[in-house]
Parts: structure tokens; C-alpha cells; sequence
């Protein structure tokens, strides 16, 4: 069980919004109260609107409602200290860093005048390798076990991991990446899909070292870019492409991770489960 008036945990979502990015965010943040009962999750949108609260507003109303409920006891008699800590605890819906995101996630959190706590990005993590290789298995490019014990056809022998976030955005989608590779046993390369020629690239060096056969693996979780530069993308590497990490049930056992280690609270262990 979540501690008693722990601090929120606020799920901050890049993009455009829509009834899609919505309902994404809305698992991340179901997983993570199924790991941890009575937890506080809400959902805040960095482009937000009159139909999408924004992140700032999300964390100004977590404030309001914990200083009510603070002066609810008080009225009624109850011993109770001023709630001191953080507010809430923000975690950014990113796989990995991308400064100029980021950037937006802070500027809201101090726009909202609240005391709240900003995590990390995600990745990169083991989890996050597992994922990316479900959603490779999925669209027929990878085998979607370690066994090898049948063939698919359309496996690809090289892997294209598309991040956004330039250069830093690379070297962390990197680390995933070997992950990735030591599960797929087929080389894997980061490339930026918001640098030109990024992509190409790292499709010639992939063929030039004997691959044949590539795919485009999504190091997203999907609302941080429109789905339109996936689909150019794959059309400039030559290859098919996978779904972005999407609702995995990984993205909110990490999310919560990042909450729980924020807090000192003694972390869920994030079960990997292995692919079928």
C-alpha cells in the first residue's frame, strides 16, 4: 500500500494530445496503481488544453486537495502536522532524454508555484529491452523467444533504434540497444529520427557490416513525435518498422520505480515477463 499522504504521482505526457496519447497514459498510470495499491496517480499533458489538463494544472489542483484535506482534519479535531515534502512527484512519459522536453517538464512544474519532484527519464533499462523486443516479435521481425526452435521469415538481421533527442538521445538509446542485441543475437544501432540523415546512416553501416534484412525498432513510447516520421523514417532506412513501446506494462512499473526511488519508499520489483 502506498504510504498514507504520499505524494501524487504525476505522469507527465509530451506531443500533441489526443484520445489515443489519453488512453495510453491512462494505462501507464493503471499499472502503476496495480503495483502499488492506494497510490495517488494522476495524469498531466505538456501541451494541455480545456479537454487535456495540463501539467501545471494537475499539480496546482494536487496541492489544493492536500492542503483541504489537511484543514478537513484540523476542523475536525484531528492531531495532525502540516504536511511538509513534496506535493507530488513528476515522472516524464520518456524512454530517454530529450533536453528539449525536459526543458518543457521543468518549466511546468516551476509554473505551477508547487513543491513537487522531478525524476528522471525512463530508460535505459533492461525492461525497456524486453519491451522493444515484444513489439519487434509482434510485427513478425524478430523471433520471439531466445530458443530458435522454428524460423520466421521476415526476422531481421539488424536492427535500427530510433530515438529523438539528438546526440544524448543516441548514447542512452545505446545502452538499450545492447540489451536489445544480446536478446535478439543480431546487431543493434541507435540512430536521432529528428537528424537529418541520422537514419540512413546507421541503415548503410548495418548493410555495409552484412545485414541484410532491417527493422525499425521505435526506442518511443509514442506520444513524443508524430507517427508520420516513423512511417519516413522506415521509408529512408528501407526496411519495416515495429510499434512504438506504447501501454507496455514495463513503462508503468518503471514509472513507478522512479516514484518509489524519489521517495525513499522500498521500490516494486519489476518482474520481467518473458515474451510469448
Amino acid at each position: 500500500m502506498a504510504p498514507d499522504d504520499a505524494p501524487a504521482l504525476v505522469l507527465a505526457v509530451p506531443g500533441t494530445p489526443s484520445g489515443a496519447t489519453r488512453s495510453l497514459a491512462d494505462e501507464v498510470v493503471s499499472i502503476a496503481r496495480s503495483e502499488l495499491p492506494g497510490l495517488d496517480a494522476r495524469v498531466g499533458f505538456l501541451e494541455g488544453d480545456d479537454e487535456f489538463p495540463s501539467l501545471t494544472s494537475v499539480l496546482a489542483h494536487a496541492a489544493e486537495e492536500r492542503t483541504a484535506r489537511f484543514e478537513q482534519a484540523r476542523a475536525a479535531g484531528a492531531d495532525v502536522k502540516e504536511p511538509d515534502g513534496p506535493v507530488a512527484v513528476v515522472v516524464p512519459l520518456l524512454a530517454g532524454p530529450d533536453s528539449a522536453l525536459l526543458r518543457q517538464v521543468r518549466q511546468a512544474v516551476m509554473d505551477s508555484r508547487v513543491a513537487a519532484e522531478l525524476t528522471d527519464v525512463l530508460g535505459p533499462h533492461p525492461l525497456l529491452a524486453e519491451g522493444l523486443h515484444v513489439r519487434l516479435s509482434e510485427a513478425g521481425l524478430a523471433r520471439a523467444d531466445r530458443a530458435r526452435l522454428f524460423t520466421v521469415a521476415t526476422a531481421a538481421d539488424g536492427i535500427i533504434l530510433a530515438s529523438v533527442g539528438g546526440d544524448e538521445a543516441v548514447q542512452a538509446a545505446g545502452i538499450t540497444g545492447m540489451l536489445l542485441a544480446a536478446r535478439l543475437a543480431v546487431p543493434v544501432m541507435a540512430a536521432a529520427l529528428d537528424q537529418e540523415g541520422s537514419i540512413a546512416s546507421v541503415a548503410e553501416q548495418l548493410r555495409g557490416s552484412g545485414s541484410q534484412q532491417l527493422a525499425l525498432a521505435p526506442y518511443l513510447i509514442g506520444p513524443e513525435i508524430d507517427a508520420s516520421l516513423l512511417e519516413e523514417a522506415a521509408k529512408e532506412a528501407g526496411c519495416s518498422a515495429a510499434e512504438a513501446l506504447g501501454p507496455y506494462p514495463a513503462i508503468g512499473k518503471l514509472a513507478l520505480a522512479k516514484y518509489t526511488t524519489a521517495l525513499g519508499i522500498a521500490p516494486q520489483q519489476a518482474q520481467s515477463t518473458p515474451a510469448h
